[in-house]
């Protein structure tokens, strides 16, 4: 996309040929200069459709991208820097309504500075108008997804963009809630980029223009297929035999050529996009979380890696599952942590809030909820992933209340006796079915196929 691209050039790189139809201007209402009496605004707005050959600085219509119909709002920034005025918002309210009247998904094109200055608090108002009819649009179960241009801040940034469900950004744009003319002199303008927003959890994944049309394609074929059956459980992947002993089923788990969640994914779907971070400043490489194609059905899935689980991991799974709720996709969770992560950082940043809200999230999702258990499953920061009365386990795999070795510490047994806390505990996969814990065990050479 060249740099500052217009509306039409961005529109021309994300939606199928010939396929963009504006939609009808609501009625407008005009006072001269603005209801500020601005001097001069009317001049302003004049050149600015002169030079850009646009009315107002979105445009509005219904396209296809990847054969999937939607709504498109593109912002024109060449048209007083892709401000959001009165206008604006009313342009903005009539595609949400569109979109909602003909169930189509909404996909905004972002490049705005901000509010218009030349109608003060009327234009600044508008972000409430925004943000109304993006609720609107969500609890119709219909999906957002934004991408942000250069440059993304102030309201737009705040209400479009980082309201959306999903978020891509173009590679190198800036994005912040500050534009480049508040921001303290000594910011680093590092900070207010694409790239920097995606290790802060802000975006779900950073694009290059020729990447955009086949990643908005993606996005919006696999969250426009609701379904009401639950995901099916997946395979396994690794030996059928199953542990002996509790501490055979811990070492098994614990085996670091067994296959992992990235194994277990690229397996099951046959493609898939990643959300990535949790809105509120983290992201966890050991909570991979998305949605993909199974069977030619959309499935939400969040997994857990192997490592122990942060709290943006699991703010992150949280929102996936919400999401997928609210868009009717049924959810696959993979467990396997040695549990929540218990260092200092960790409880700075909320593991216990962001764990209960995961338990409480996965308690009451109204969406159908399949886990699997690959690996370990250490713990709370395990069993906060498992569908209650849908979990199932694979046979190199373990469930315990606490690892063997702390259970040991804890009831001041020596190092020998760790083996034999373990059989105690009774974590192997077929102990986990006689107590009710799992439903089965997946791929184990005598178990039954798993029921429905």
């Amino acid at each position: 996309m060249p740099e500052r691209a217009t509306a039409r050039e961005a529109l021309a790189l994300v939606t199928d040929d010939s396929t963009f139809t504006e939609l009808p201007s609501p009625p407008r209402e005009s006072t001269p200069d603005g209801p500020l009496e601005w001097a001069g605004y009317d001049a302003s707005r004049a050149r600015a459709a002169a030079r850009t050959g646009e009315e107002e600085s979105v445009v509005c219509g219904r396209a296809t991208v990847g054969g999937t119909p939607a709504v498109l709002i593109v912002f024109e920034f060449g048209f007083l820097g892709g401000s959001l005025g009165a206008r604006t918002g009313d342009l903005l309210e009539s595609a949400y309504a569109y979109a909602r009247e003909h169930r189509l998904p909404v996909v905004s094109l972002v490049a705005t500075g901000g509010s218009r200055m030349q109608e003060g608090m009327l234009a600044l108002t508008q972000l409430q108008r925004v943000a109304r009819q993006s609720a609107l649009t969500r609890a119709a179960g219909l999906p957002q997804l934004a991408v942000l241009r250069d440059p993304t801040t102030g309201g737009g940034w705040a209400t479009l963009g980082a309201g959306a469900d999903v978020v891509l950004a173009l590679a190198g744009a800036q994005v912040g809630f500050a534009g480049s003319r508040v921001r303290p002199p000594d910011a680093d303008p590092a900070a207010y980029t694409a790239e920097a927003q995606l290790a802060a959890g802000a975006v779900d994944a950073v694009v290059r223009p020729e990447e955009l049309r086949e990643a908005v394609a993606l996005w919006l074929g696999l969250l426009t297929a609701p379904s009401t059956e639950p995901a099916p459980v997946p395979g396994a992947l690794g030996p059928t035999d199953l542990p002996a002993t509790g501490w055979d089923a811990v070492r098994g788990a614990r085996d670091p050529g067994r296959p992992r969640a990235r194994a277990y994914l690229d397996a099951y779907f046959t493609r898939r996009a990643a959300i990535s971070g949790d809105r509120c400043g983290g992201s966890d490489d050991g909570m991979l979380c998305g949605f993909g194609t199974h069977d030619g059905r959309t499935v939400a899935y969040a997994a857990q890696a192997g490592t122990a689980t942060r709290p943006a991991g699991y703010r992150t799974a949280t929102r996936l599952i919400r999401l997928a709720e609210s868009l009717s996709i049924p959810v696959l969770t993979l467990v396997d942590t040695p549990g929540a992560a218990n260092d200092a950082e960790a409880e700075r940043q909320g593991a216990g809030a962001s764990i209960a809200e995961l338990f409480t999230t996965v308690a009451t999702a109204r969406t159908p909820l399949t886990t699997l258990v690959i690996g370990e499953g250490g713990s709370g920061g395990a069993l906060a992933l498992a569908a209650p009365g849908n979990t199932w386990a694979t046979p190199d795999s373990y469930f315990s209340v606490i690892a063997p070795e702390l259970a040991a510490a804890i009831l001041k047994r020596p190092a020998d006796q760790v083996r034999p806390t373990a059989d105690q505990l009774r974590v192997r996969p077929q102990d986990l079915v006689e107590l009710g814990v799992v439903r089965g065990i997946v791929g184990a050479a005598a178990a039954s196929p798993p029921r429905g």
